[in-house]
């Protein structure tokens, strides 16, 4: 745009930067996930923009750093695909499986009801667009982050339990089948859409390229491993590979790019050069890229034109999403006999929500697929399960010792060996 000086762009990055990490300190020693110090060092910079005659927030500031927020997001799903444990899912197996997938259906299910009940009622489910748009609500509230709950399992001894397995793997997977459903829902939302049937088979077609690519990306990545362990040129190729195939997915298949980054992630994520590649990127990413990313949603966030309808259906939705995951995960615990309390560890578990559910509601407003003013709600769903879920974790454990007796809360058996701790 004429007439802006884009190097008013690296004040408020300071600035961003600077909160950020003293944020996330701080929230780091009372143990909540730095995601929420990144969170509200954006909505503290965002502030700024209410002083008057202010020009540190301008539209050539914002253009700035919303184009750094869009590599932060590919880079943040690029590494937690790196960070996916494959060979967890085939330990816990099919009651993960089905657990996940319960989590993933009932909130998806209980937000898409809510959404039809605020936006027009049931009667404007004739409308394509709307029913796109209340769908996508229920796709936010299937993200799972279990970052702070296998803290607090691994504090409490209760990470290789049946119980504290079945939460690591279960989100595994609910990474991977959410991505999957983002991407569908994204693309039949996309403007240049023409059936459901072709939805499906661009999809499917994806898939099937993704597929040949993983086969001669590994062969590739495998001899870049043997030939240069340890240099830098193996997460460069990395990285590039990541922006090519996200670049490919969303250009030619109308497929998230984020859902790009995050298939190459899992490609590389059974290379032996992972740890090394995971944590070059994640010194990129977390180095500069993710607090400009957490940052611009605290900036972009406000309660202005905010109606009673929609901070109803805001709080609503917040509700729902705690208690749809609790609920899924729960009666699909139940499912395989898992007792009361283990099954209510499992539904807690998996109730935590961070950085996937803040980029997918980000790719939605992207697409015009919905509203801006669901961020704040976002936001508070957020802090509220990372703050509830250790609450309750621990009070179940302590229901759980004493109805054995002081022993173990669960007797169940370790999979092979120790679970891996991972930040979904």
């Amino acid at each position: 745009m004429e007439g802006i000086q884009y190097f008013q762009v690296l004040l408020p990055i300071a600035l961003i930067l600077i909160v950020s990490k003293l944020l996330m300190r701080l929230c780091k020693r009372v143990g909540l996930p730095e995601v929420i110090g990144m969170l509200i060092a954006g909505i503290l910079v965002g502030l700024i923009k209410y002083i008057p005659g202010q020009d540190i927030l301008n539209d050539g500031t914002n253009i700035g750093i919303q184009f750094l927020a869009k590599i932060g997001v590919i880079l943040i799903m690029f590494t937690a695909g790196l960070e996916t444990d494959l060979n967890q899912i085939k330990k816990v197996g099919g009651p993960a499986l089905v657990i996940c997938l319960a989590g993933v259906l009932v909130p998806l299910g209980l937000g898409f009801l809510i959404a039809s009940a605020f936006n027009g009622g049931f009667g404007a489910l004739s409308d394509k667009s709307i029913v796109i748009e209340n769908l996508f609500y229920g796709v936010i509230l299937t993200a799972t982050s279990v970052s702070v709950t296998v803290a607090t399992l691994k504090e409490a001894g209760k990470l290789n339990s049946r119980a504290g397995s079945t939460v690591v793997a279960a989100a595994i997977i609910d990474d991977v089948v959410g991505m999957i459903v983002l991407s569908f829902i994204l693309a039949m939302g996309g403007a240049s859409t023409g059936s459901p049937y072709m939805v499906i088979i661009k999809t499917i077609l994806y898939f099937v390229v993704i597929f040949i690519i993983t086969i001669l990306a590994r062969m590739f990545f495998n001899y870049l491993a043997k030939k240069f362990p340890h240099h830098r040129i193996v997460p460069i190729f990395s990285l590039a590979f990541c922006f090519l195939v996200a670049y490919i997915s969303e250009m030619y298949f109308g497929i998230a790019d984020i859902t790009g980054a995050y298939l190459v992630g899992l490609i590389l994520s059974t290379n032996k050069e992972n740890e090394y590649i995971e944590k070059r990127s994640d010194e990129l990413s977390y180095m500069l890229f993710a607090p400009i990313f957490f940052g611009s949603i605290g900036i972009t966030m406000s309660f202005e034109g905010m109606t009673p309808s929609r901070a109803l259906f805001g709080m609503s939705f917040v509700v729902i999403g705690l208690l749809g995951k609790v609920l899924g995960c729960f009666l699909a615990a139940k499912s395989f006999k898992y007792s009361v309390n283990e099954s209510l560890i499992v539904g807690v578990g998996m109730m935590a929500r961070a950085e996937v559910a803040l980029i997918s509601a980000q790719k939605g407003i992207d697409y015009n697929v919905i509203k801006p003013d669901i961020m704040p709600f976002i936001v508070i769903l957020i802090i509220a399960s990372s703050l509830l879920t250790p609450i309750f974790l621990n009070l179940l454990f302590k229901k759980g010792s004493k109805s054995d007796g002081g022993g173990n809360e669960a007797k169940g058996t370790i999979i092979d060996g120790e679970a891996k701790e991972i930040n979904s």
